[in-house]
């Protein structure tokens, strides 16, 4: 996209963003003062049910060294999701911290195995470690944004059974790019998956590449020195990763494989402890997984994580594609048919480039009184009843070279809220 634009969106974006005072909640740069001490508390949940009811498990706590999110701004959320987190003072019932996130789980419950079956679902959240009592309310919502289960369980910073990780020992790690400054930066982990121990440097040469193909991107070309970003080495026994449908099964870091909810090119892994104990003590928050196979595919959600495949053509779109779901929040932008819908009429998507228009106006009208966007109907994988703001988009192919107005406008919103 050309830098008039660019330029365009980041002043209408000024506008609209709105200031804000540092307040209680937020995590000084020195570790005294404050809600928050200046490292990582993490909680480990199971959720678990099936398409008529679900609930939600305390599974673990863990505690590790340093806080690599957001320190300013902790009391707001810059996006709905599907679910939501909210820390609460104990004593005062003041929020101190919020966090909103999607999950493998909820979109399974969109299956049909969902409606026969029950399963669980491994989820890891992380907070700022509190300095005192607080009580951590979880709930999902639906497509209708209606709830549909909730807990609320009370962490006492000194428990002894809060687990310590990554203080002695962590993941071998290279740093690719340090952030210009480290109290107002977003902090990207590559982790490898599918590469042996005697093939990191392809990992690291692979890693090299993803970063570039994303600050190709606008707005991420423009905001790069907000961006602190490490190649996480997790070596596996074996070169690759499962592919059920040919019967391949293979021994990996995270266990991750194809054909998730029997969908060929979904790459995931079940395994975020797994995931998340092999992140602990680096300097991470949002995570991207490189695959070392040739099989297309790979897979994104929001706030949790994204996949994908590094030995094809096309491994530069899709991981620029995946981050946009993982980091944007961003919704898919084409459209299979209309069975099983995920949008309805009377529902708002959260997503902030896909519209029902049940409440547009705080979306993309400023783009589209700008001359910069429109309405197209088909997005969120239906043809009819949503729809996006351009005719093309990277959320819509891999052969569009940009994001589109709408999702540049959304991600810099983004980019802004976790670094203003």
């Amino acid at each position: 996209m050309n830098i008039r634009l660019f330029t365009a969106i980041a002043a209408i974006v000024a506008v609209s963003m709105p200031s804000h005072a540092k307040g209680v909640a937020d995590i000084p740069p020195g570790k005294e003062g404050g809600a928050f001490a200046d490292s990582t508390l993490r909680l480990d949940y199971t959720f678990c049910g099936d398409a008529c009811g679900q609930q939600i498990f305390v599974d673990e706590l863990s505690m590790s060294p340093r806080w690599y999110g957001r320190r300013h701004r902790l009391d707001e959320l810059p996006l709905k999701g599907n679910g939501q987190l909210t820390v609460c003072s104990h004593a005062t019932g003041d929020t101190l911290y919020r966090h909103s996130f999607s999950t493998l789980f909820q979109e399974w419950l969109a299956t049909a195995e969902a409606k026969q079956t029950r399963r669980s679902f491994e989820n890891v959240f992380l907070i700022p470690m509190p300095r005192q009592m607080v009580d951590v309310h979880v709930q999902l919502t639906d497509f209708h944004d209606s709830v549909t289960a909730q807990l609320t369980h009370t962490v006492d910073p000194d428990d002894i059974l809060i687990r310590r990780k990554g203080f002695d020992s962590h993941t071998p790690y290279t740093t690719l790019q340090q952030p210009a400054d480290s109290t107002h930066a977003i902090r990207i982990a590559y982790v490898a998956e599918g590469y042996t121990k005697d093939e990191m440097e392809l990992f690291r040469s692979d890693c090299r590449e993803a970063m570039e193909a994303l600050f190709e991107h606008e707005p991420f070309g423009q905001m790069r020195s907000r961006f602190g970003i490490i190649a996480v080495e997790s070596a596996s026994e074996d070169s690759g990763t499962s592919i059920p449908h040919r019967g391949m099964w293979k021994r990996t870091a995270l266990a991750s494989h194809f054909d998730t909810f029997y969908s060929n090119r979904y790459l995931t892994t079940l395994h975020l402890k797994r995931l998340h104990d092999v992140l602990s003590g680096t300097p991470y928050e949002h995570i991207i997984i490189l695959v070392n196979t040739d099989e297309y595919g790979g897979g994104g959600i929001y706030n949790s994580y994204n996949l994908s495949y590094t030995r094809g053509t096309q491994f530069h779109p899709v991981v620029v594609h995946e981050f946009g779901h993982s980091f944007g929040g961003l919704g898919d932008e084409y459209a299979y048919g209309d069975d099983d819908p995920m949008y309805f009429s009377d529902t708002e998507p959260w997503e902030p480039n896909l519209t029902t228009r049940h409440d547009f106006s705080r979306k993309w009208q400023n783009l589209i009184d700008a001359g910069k966007a429109s309405l197209f109907e088909g997005g969120g994988y239906q043809k009819h009843g949503v729809w996006r703001g351009a005719e093309n988009c990277r959320m819509k192919t891999n052969e569009e070279r940009e994001f589109c107005a709408v999702c540049q406008q959304a991600l810099q919103r983004l980019i802004l809220f976790y670094t203003e």
